[in-house]
């Protein structure tokens, strides 16, 4: 469950300007605020079934801009990549100073 969350929260960080008012919302409330779904369909005046719904959907939407656009997945090589090059130029493997002030400009961009 804490896999499904930490990627819903990584990919709500990419899209969720794709996303509408009330679903960036309701996905706000229960993914960052830890809400329960009854307490945001109070909050809402909306029935718990409805929100459910709303996120569930949410969710998918996300998992589909991902499938197509591939945001969360590229950072995660560039991170990994990064790390990499961190270790080697940690062992002394890399001769130049220009290389860690590129791999600063790379981090940057994330």
């Amino acid at each position: 469950m804490l896999e499904k969350t930490t990627r819903v929260n990584f990919l709500f960080d990419f899209y969720q300007s794709l996303l509408t008012d009330k679903q960036r919302i309701y996905m706000e409330l229960y993914y960052l605020d830890d809400l329960s779904l009854g307490e945001i369909a109070a909050e809402y005046k909306v029935s718990r079934q409805a929100v459910y719904d709303n996120v569930r959907r949410t969710e998918a939407m996300l998992e589909d801009y991902e499938a197509k656009l591939s945001l969360f997945t590229k950072f995660q090589e560039r991170s990994t990549l990064i790390e990499q090059i961190e270790q080697q130029l940690s062992l002394g493997n890399v001769l130049s100073d220009e290389v860690k002030t590129l791999l600063q400009q790379i981090k940057e961009y994330d």
